[in-house]
C-alpha cells in the first residue's frame, strides 16, 4: 500500500550520538544496539474514523525515534500496519451505511494527508492486513500443523454462521513459555482489560481465557478470505501484526511500539505468536509506548467521541507546525490533556522561533544543536529539546549563519519546519 510523501532531512552538524530508550519489557532506559540498519515497527490504524491527537502523538513519537536513529548515523527500515478489516470497522461501515472498503479507503487517505501536514517520515513499508491475509492464513496454518494453536468448533446452529462444521483457531499459549515476558502483568492484571481490549475470555472450548484468536470462520455479512485447511475466514487481530512484522523486518528487529493500550494484549500476543512461529524469543529487542492523551479528564478515544482531530485543526486554519509543536511539548511516557491553551502556547513559541532563525545575527548555533541532540537521544526527551531552543531564541549574538543552522536542526531532529 502506498504511505505519505517524505520530507527531506538535512545533515545535522556534530557527532552523532547513541540513542536511549525505555523498555516496557525491562521497565528502564537502555541504549539501543541496531546494526547498520535499525528496524521499527508502530502499529497502525484501524481506518474507521479521522487521525485524533491520541493518533498523531503516537506517530509523531515513531518520527522522533527515527529521527534519533538517523542521526546516529543508521539507516532506518520502518514498518507501519493498518488494520483495514476489523470490527470496529465493519461496524461502523453498517452503522453508516457504507461499504467498509470505502471506508476505509477513505479514512487512510485522510490518514496520509494528517501525517504529511505533520512532517511524519513515513514508513518504508505500509502494509494493508487485506493485502496481507495469504501470509496471515500461512503462518496460522503453520501454528496448527505443530500443534501450537487449536481449532473451536463454532458451535451448530449459530445463524451468521456460512459453513456447518467450521472453527475458529486459537493460539495455545500453554506451550508458549515466554508468555507475560513483554507487559510483565499478572493473571489477574490481564484478565481485568482482556474483553475490553478486543479479546473474548468467555468462548466457550478454548482452553485458556487468555488463548488468543487466530482466524476466525466466515459469518454472514462479513468479509471472508480462502485460508486453505482453515477454511474461509478472517485473521484475528494480533496475528496481523505478527506476520508482517516478521515478513517485513524479521525476528528480534530493534523496537515495536504504539499507544499503552497495546502492551496487553496486542503486544504481548503478538509477541508469543511470533516465538511459537519461529521457537525463538525475543520479537522485538524493545518497546517503547506512547502514553495516553485525553480531553477533559478522559481518554480521547473513538469509542467516546471526545476527539480532537488533527484534520479538523487544520481545516480552521491550525498550522500543524503548532499542532507538533503540542506534541513534542509533553514527553512521550506522561499521560496528558488536549487543551485551547497548550496550543495558543505552541503557536507563540512557533512565532518566537521564526522571528528568531530570521534574525540578521543570533548566538552561535552549536550548542544549541548538541542541546537538542542530546535530549532527543536520551528517551526522546522533546521538553527539554524545545526548552533549549526556546533559551536560544531569547539571547543575543553575532553569528550570522546560526540561524539557518538551526532551521536545519529542528527540521532534521525534531520535525520542526519554523521557516
Amino acid at each position: 500500500m502506498k504511505s505519505w510523501p517524505a520530507p527531506a532531512v538535512p545533515p545535522v552538524p556534530g557527532s552523532p550520538l547513541p540513542v536511549r530508550l525505555h523498555d516496557t519489557a525491562r521497565g528502564e532506559v537502555v541504549e539501543l544496539s541496531p546494526g547498520p540498519t535499525a528496524r521499527i515497527y508502530c502499529c497502525g490504524i484501524t481506518p474507521y474514523d479521522a487521525t485524533h491527537m491520541g493518533h498523531a502523538a503516537t506517530y509523531v513519537t515513531f518520527d522522533l525515534l527515527g529521527r534519533a536513529l538517523r542521526q546516529a548515523g543508521h539507516e532506518v527500515h520502518y514498518t507501519q500496519n493498518i488494520t483495514d478489516v476489523d470490527d470496529p470497522l465493519l461496524e461502523r461501515a453498517a452503522r453508516d451505511g457504507v461499504d467498509w472498503t470505502a471506508l476505509a479507503t477513505k479514512e487512510i487517505q485522510l490518514f496520509r494527508d494528517d501525517m504529511t501536514a505533520l512532517r511524519v517520515l513515513p514508513p518504508d513499508h505500509y502494509v494493508g492486513v487485506v493485502e496481507s491475509v495469504e501470509a496471515i492464513a500461512d503462518q496460522v496454518a503453520q501454528l496448527v500443523e505443530t500443534g501450537a494453536a487449536y481449532p473451536v468448533p463454532v458451535p451448530e446452529g449459530e445463524h451468521d454462521l456460512v459453513r456447518e462444521g467450521a472453527a475458529d483457531y486459537y493460539l495455545d499459549l500453554a506451550q508458549q513459555e515466554s508468555f507475560g515476558e513483554v507487559s510483565g502483568w499478572s493473571r489477574d492484571q490481564m484478565m481485568s482489560v482482556y474483553a475490553d481490549r478486543g479479546g473474548d475470555p468467555d468462548r466457550a472450548g478454548k482452553r485458556d481465557p487468555l488463548d488468543p484468536l487466530l482466524w476466525r470462520a466466515e459469518r454472514r455479512g462479513e468479509p471472508a478470505w480462502a485460508g486453505g485447511l482453515l477454511g474461509c475466514g478472517r485473521p484475528g487481530w494480533h496475528i496481523e501484526c505478527t506476520t508482517i512484522a516478521l515478513d517485513t523486518l524479521g525476528m528480534g528487529f530493534d523496537v515495536q511500539g504504539g499507544g499503552t493500550d497495546l502492551i496487553f494484549p496486542h503486544h504481548e500476543m503478538s509477541a508469543v505468536q511470533a516465538a511459537g512461529l519461529t521457537g525463538k524469543r525475543g520479537f522485538a529487542q524493545a518497546y517503547l509506548h506512547q502514553a495516553m492523551v485525553g480531553l477533559d479528564g478522559a481518554k480521547m478515544s473513538k469509542s467516546k467521541g471526545n476527539l480532537v482531530l488533527v484534520s479538523r485543526l487544520r481545516e480552521t486554519g491550525v498550522d500543524p507546525m503548532a499542532v507538533r509543536l503540542v506534541l513534542l511539548d509533553q514527553h512521550y511516557r506522561t499521560d496528558w490533556d488536549w487543551t485551547e491553551d497548550l496550543l495558543a502556547r505552541a503557536q507563540d513559541r512557533l512565532d518566537r522561533w521564526r522571528v528568531a532563525v530570521a534574525r540578521e545575527a543570533a548566538p552561535d548555533a552549536d550548542e544549541v544543536v548538541a542541546q537538542v541532540r542530546a535530549a532527543l537521544c536520551q528517551d526522546l526527551d522533546t521538553p527539554a529539546a524545545l526548552a533549549a531552543v526556546d533559551a536560544w531564541a531569547a539571547a543575543s549574538g553575532t553569528d550570522a549563519g546560526a540561524g539557518g543552522e538551526v532551521v536545519a536542526a529542528l527540521d532534521a531532529l525534531l520535525g520542526v519546519d519554523v521557516r
